[in-house]
């Protein structure tokens, strides 16, 4: 199977949120998604984009996508590359398809001077945990993930 990467467009959307729906149920949160198709196009597309995918298709179908954004290190004084999700389909894993994503966002953050690209993994994915080993990642020892959901952010914002 011959994997084909580029930048999502505005008809990959439905396929963007399958596959986004196909990892929450993976992650065992099916019921977790809010996205839809109207805010993903309206955060994807619009005129100053802030979130950004690519896609990977192989026999004419998106096979995989990896959602990303931009963040900042105070530490580098550059930006960085923050991997919101990586999905591939099962259909196409052992295909070549999340390494081609990845080299794909390598040479994202290539072209824009970024010093590294940052993900999470969950703790008992190992399959993923791997792959990103043996693509070169590491997990960083001493950060702990933390969160303000949305009730938090409104009762501290009160």
């Amino acid at each position: 199977m011959s994997v084909a990467v580029r930048r999502a467009a505005p008809g990959d959307v439905p396929d963007i949120l399958r596959l986004i729906r196909h990892l929450a149920t993976y992650e065992r949160q099916p019921d977790a998604v809010e996205a839809t198709e109207a805010s993903l196009h309206a955060t994807l597309f619009a005129d100053d984009p802030q979130v950004f995918a690519h896609v990977a298709e192989a026999s004419g179908a998106i096979v995989g996508i990896a959602v990303w954004f931009l963040n900042y290190s105070t530490w580098t004084g550059r930006l960085g590359i923050y991997l919101e999700d990586l999905v591939i389909d099962e259909r196409a894993r052992g295909t070549g398809a999340g390494k081609a994503l990845f080299r794909a966002l390598a040479q994202e953050a290539a072209a824009r001077d970024c010093p590294r690209i940052d993900w999470a993994v969950l703790d008992w994915n190992e399959s993923a945990m791997d792959f990103y080993r043996a693509i070169g990642g590491r997990p960083q020892s001493g950060w702990q993930p933390w969160r303000l959901d949305e009730a938090a952010i409104r009762a501290l914002a009160a």
